[in-house]
């Protein structure tokens, strides 16, 4: 079986969750079936990529839309290469629509993966312009022609099929993603602690996340002023969505240092040697994400023993056993997002859960230990691997039409 994955963020270039996947996902998957990546981007080395592509030169403008228009024209690039191949499986909007079209010209099947869903991310606007609502209609157009959906959670799988309705439900799959517990797991090296200026004497309270709305830092950096001032906040934030945010998020950070709160501010990607040694001085990790179909970065932080504290959105609480692994903390994102009292109210509750395992450090440390173990218990990529070349076969032997 030849399987053609469409992606496109493959390491080296790889920002998000979506990519961390993509990237472990075809590695075990090169155990069961032939695997050709078809990604955007520089070439890679990788034995694994068939191809990178890059945007038609007369696209590469300066305007929000210009940007979704370039993705359609690595699209159709990307459907020309994939001749030969079995299967497709198409990740995330910027790939679905050449899955969509590999379909159509080669007459093969399409699998996508759902790591998150347009119409839920209304944001998007600010970054996109009119190219939102292409970005809508290349991940529509995908999913409802797909042959199978696999959505990362039971949350996702729920979202699908209410963004989607036409959307036949024994299409939808729900397979969590993994993560690569020999990489992620405790090193207690101070190297990169002193590198970015982080007191490793201190609690440390730690985020890590693109600088979007989708991942709640402004709330974060409202709640910072109620922070314990013993613990300092690490705050790995990066890639912001528009300039616009990224402004509005350094205010709030600078208006949180003049009442007080401790803040480490990191604004780069950091390499995932010296990401894991921040997560193993954790005395919490925090997500206050609004809006997050499955939250891998909860399962790295696990796995490097920090408890979490993270919204109660999405797929988190597959992931957060709540009192177990760490504290989910009530959000409804709707109202988070329109009423200042409801993001009063969540912010509130976000700086007393991190006060609790700041103030508590065996707590903390418990919490902690049982996080790595539910990581070794539940989410390997071999499993989703060996669930995924399942889907594989139960369209390959579907009837054709």
């Amino acid at each position: 079986m030849r399987v053609g994955i469409l992606t496109r963020e493959y390491p080296p270039e790889v920002y998000g969750g979506a990519g961390v996947h993509v990237e472990h996902l075809t590695q075990e998957l090169a155990h069961h079936v032939e695997v050709a990546v078809h990604c955007f981007g520089k070439p890679r080395s990788s034995p694994l990529v068939t191809a990178a592509y890059r945007p038609w030169e007369a696209l590469e403008g300066g305007r929000p839309e210009d940007t979704a228009l370039a993705v359609m024209s690595v699209d159709l690039a990307m459907a020309h290469g994939l001749d030969g191949v079995d299967l497709v499986h198409s990740h995330t909007w910027y790939a679905n629509l050449a899955g969509h079209l590999a379909k159509l010209v080669w007459g093969v099947p399409h699998v996508c993966t759902t790591h998150s869903l347009e119409p839920l991310r209304p944001w998007k606007a600010e970054q996109l312009g009119g190219g939102y609502a292409l970005s809508l209609f290349c991940e529509r157009t995908g999913l409802l022609s797909a042959d199978a959906v696999i959505a990362v959670s039971e949350a996702m799988r729920r979202d699908v099929l209410s963004c989607y309705p036409g959307i036949d439900p024994h299409r939808v799959h729900v397979i969590h993603n993994g993560i690569d517990a020999t990489q992620y797991r405790p090193d207690r090296s101070d190297a990169t602690l002193a590198r970015h200026g982080i007191d490793p004497a201190r609690p440390l309270v730690v985020f890590v996340g693109r600088i979007t709305r989708q991942k709640g830092l402004p709330h974060l950096l409202r709640a910072a002023v109620d922070i314990d001032p013993i613990a300092q906040l690490v705050c790995i934030a990066s890639s912001p969505d528009t300039p616009e945010i990224a402004v509005e998020v350094r205010q709030l950070r600078d208006a949180a240092r003049a009442r007080g709160a401790s803040i480490v501010w990191v604004e780069e990607m950091v390499e995932r040697r010296e990401l894991i040694q921040v997560l193993s001085h954790a005395t919490v990790f925090v997500c206050p994400s609004v809006y997050e179909p499955f939250g891998l970065v909860n399962l790295e932080a696990m796995a490097c023993e920090a408890a979490v504290v993270a919204s109660a959105v999405g797929g988190i609480p597959e992931i957060v056993v709540e009192g177990e692994t760490g504290f989910l903390v009530p959000c409804d994102p709707e109202a988070v997002a329109t009423d200042p009292e409801a993001a009063a109210r969540f912010e509130a509750a976000l700086a007393e859960r991190i006060n609790r395992l700041v103030g508590d450090p065996a707590l903390s440390g418990r919490l902690g230990a049982a996080g790595r173990q539910r990581v070794l218990d539940h989410f390997t990529w071999e499993r989703v691997a060996e669930r995924t070349v399942d889907v594989y076969r139960e369209v390959l032997a579907a009837p054709s039409g």
